[in-house]
């Protein structure tokens, strides 16, 4: 059978990588074998990547840009096929439509432009289920005890990326499930994990 994608989005503070490894858990439990990844920074070549993106000083967008995508291109040839075609449950933090969502709707580049990028990068593969965590951004800034690149951009750029991810999920709602991240971390769980086994098991 057939591998599972599931990706994992939304603002900073969201709790993606909580909900995920939660998450994981009760896949697990439900006799699930269940891949957990991230972007950027999967891999020595993501790793690399990852410390130029979260860590560096000021990055041009069209550079932010095609560095997320070498990271992405890598990441899927390498990790997350494999792992599908081994019929693998595959949770990823980040995906395709962060950058969409980051470079398009927060920095104004393109969205054409960047789906078609997108597309080339990822060889077309798009996630079962998208899970949107959404939260109102003040929180979400909140709860971060240490901030990075991205996490430093004005207040303004992140309700643009939360506008944009709603917008997207909006536009396509049979991919994805926006969920209230400011729920109890269990509950938040046990929602998208029901969502995932009802429609791995169609």
């Amino acid at each position: 059978m057939p591998g599972f994608f599931v990706t994992f989005e939304g603002p900073e503070g969201a709790g993606k990588t909580t909900a995920m490894a939660n998450v994981a858990e009760l896949l697990r439990n439900q006799g699930q074998d269940v891949l957990m990844t991230r972007e950027p920074g999967s891999g020595e070549i993501g790793q690399a990547i990852r410390r130029i993106l979260l860590e560096a000083g000021h990055v041009p967008p069209l550079c932010e840009l095609f560095l997320f995508l070498a990271d992405r291109s890598q990441h899927v040839e390498l990790e997350i096929k494999p792992a599908l075609a081994r019929g693998q449950t595959v949770l990823c933090d980040r995906y395709a439509d962060s950058t969409l969502v980051y470079q398009g709707y927060g920095r104004g580049l393109d969205l054409a432009v960047l789906r078609d990028l997108n597309h080339l990068a990822t060889g077309g593969l798009l996630p079962n289920l998208t899970v949107l965590l959404d939260i109102d951004i003040a929180e979400g800034l909140a709860r971060l005890a240490l901030k990075d690149r991205l996490d430093r951009e004005p207040i303004e750029f992140h309700e643009k990326v939360r506008q944009g991810f709603l917008a997207e999920a909006s536009a396509d709602p049979k991919r994805w499930l926006v969920t209230d991240a400011s729920q109890q971390p269990e509950r938040v769980a046990q929602e998208i994990a029901e969502e995932i086994l009802r429609r791995y098991s169609r």
